[in-house]
């Protein structure tokens, strides 16, 4: 059975075996869980490798005919193979236990899929995944460069992320326009920033809307009036996430008493 890739679901299937089983590998276990689950397993390059392991996979695809391969070639995964859409799944409500996820992840929805595990982020110990190159730069670069973004702070702040290796564009069928990059993702142990959750991610979304600006300019509408501090004189890239949750606290704390950490 063949299974054409899908421009719109951002197919492309990776032919090189040893590339698959090195993203395997990637997962080390962290916070011991004991399910992965997949996302986008198209035929399986990446399934197999991950059948291996000592943990109980899961494969999410909403391609049909991908589906209908992986019933066909995995018969013994067809109770854990969900025709459902990863972004849509409730993580607490679908498994209990803490899961990692992993896949050569569909470049469209690529961004997505990691504000999906932020969203359950103490649900998800560790996640080994490939994105555009771009991509995983962003989330795995720290402060100072032009990749550095929002992506980034919000990833970092609740996640240990490390660059694994980049996989060229003649690995796939059909090839992307763009080189790949494998990152691994592992949960800090931070259950709780010390500031208000969503104002850190309006100020961090604020600042980087206007990265060309100082702080003083981008986020002045979320400050107490007349607040000055050294730290405004910075972009945003220039910041690490301590500084950011130090910007949320003076934008929460209107008296701005706190001192900078």
């Amino acid at each position: 059975m063949y299974v054409k890739p899908k421009k719109h679901l951002g197919q492309h299937f990776l032919k090189n075996s040893a590339i698959a089983q090195q993203i395997a590998q990637g997962l080390s276990g962290h916070g011991g869980y004991t399910t992965i689950v997949e996302i986008g397993p198209g035929t399986g390059a990446l399934t197999q490798h991950l059948l291996a392991l000592p943990y109980e996979l899961w494969v999410s695809e909403i391609d049909i005919e991908s589906v209908a391969y992986l019933h066909q070639h995995y018969p013994d995964l067809r109770p854990r193979i969900l025709g459902e859409d990863f972004l849509k799944m409730n993580l607490h409500e679908k498994w209990k236990s803490p899961l990692a996820v992993v896949g050569n992840f569909p470049y469209n929805i690529s961004s997505q899929i990691l504000f999906h595990v932020l969203d359950f982020k103490d649900h998800v110990p560790e996640l080994v995944g490939m994105f555009q190159k771009e991509v995983a730069m962003r989330v795995s670069n720290p402060p100072g460069g032009k990749e550095y973004g929002i992506l980034s702070v919000l990833i970092q702040a609740w996640y240990e992320v490390e660059y694994l290796f980049t996989v060229h564009e003649d690995e796939f069928i059909p090839p992307p326009k763009v080189k790949s990059g494998v990152i691994r993702m592992k949960r800090n142990g931070v259950h709780d920033l010390g500031c208000d959750e969503a104002m850190f991610k309006k100020v961090v979304k604020t600042a980087f809307n206007q990265r060309r600006k100082t702080l003083r300019n981008s986020i002045k509408s979320l400050l107490p009036s007349g607040f000055e501090n050294e730290l405004l004189q910075l972009r945003p890239e220039q910041l690490n996430v301590a500084q950011f949750i130090q910007l949320t606290l003076w934008c929460s704390d209107h008296t701005g008493q706190n001192k900078l950490l």
